[in-house]
């Protein structure tokens, strides 16, 4: 073979190579491209929820507005997690420290049912009536049994809301029990993204005939 047709041959074949190399990327990089992109913002956006009520009324007027605010969290794809306290048994925390603020606690009753959600979840709602100027009985008995679980929620970031009911039109009669929650989140460490507080509602379902409802039903859905 003449020196010069080898090397007409070895240039070809090096530039045929490099031209199949340079196809096989040029065919991953479209076969990569069109793929069909997997969007992680739904999984983002989607959200754990515990709704926590605490009127013993199940037609009441605090378990209304939870009623249009879970509707509208599961409009926007949220996934509920619903425990009424009221109808739940849960027993007083006594102050054993047994658990020591991070452990299990003494008492086998629903608390261990609802525990392993508030680890998890991405927010907690706190639905109440005021019941002689504070939070209810049954819905502090399972507040006071997050010292249990205190290691595991204190400073780990979740989303929260607020939704009142009341009797008195007072501004200055909620006050207390709002300042409860408030203190509560900062020392937990979550971030309040809503209140939602209906004055002037005591008969069971009167805060249908207000706009509160609607309040409720847009905080849920605004998430």
């Amino acid at each position: 073979m003449k020196r010069r047709d080898f090397i007409k041959k070895s240039v070809f074949a090096v530039g045929s190579t490099l031209l199949a190399g340079s196809a096989m990327k040029s065919l991953a990089a479209m076969n990569i491209d069109d793929a069909p992109s997997v969007s992680n913002e739904s999984k983002q956006d989607k959200m754990k929820i515990v709704v926590l009520t605490g009127s013993p009324r199940r037609n009441g007027n605090s378990a209304y507005l939870a009623d249009q605010f879970i509707k509208g969290a599961q409009e926007k794809g949220h996934e509920i997690y619903r425990f009424d306290c009221a109808f739940k048994q849960v027993e007083p925390c006594r102050a054993c420290n047994r658990c020591g603020m991070d452990g299990p606690c003494i008492f086998n009753d629903d608390f261990s049912e609802l525990r392993p959600h508030l680890i998890e979840a991405d927010m907690v709602v706190f639905a109440t009536p005021m019941y002689y100027f504070g939070i209810s009985a049954q819905m502090k008995r399972v507040i006071d049994r997050f010292y249990a679980i205190n290691g595991k929620i204190k400073g780990h970031y979740k989303k929260a809301a607020y939704l009142m009911t009341y009797a008195n039109t007072a501004k200055s009669d909620a006050e207390p029990m709002l300042q409860h929650y408030r203190t509560m989140m900062d020392y937990l460490g979550w971030e309040s993204v809503g209140e939602v507080v209906a004055p002037g509602v005591w008969t069971a379902g009167s805060v249908r005939n207000t706009d509160y409802g609607d309040k409720a039903y847009r905080l849920g859905k605004s998430l």
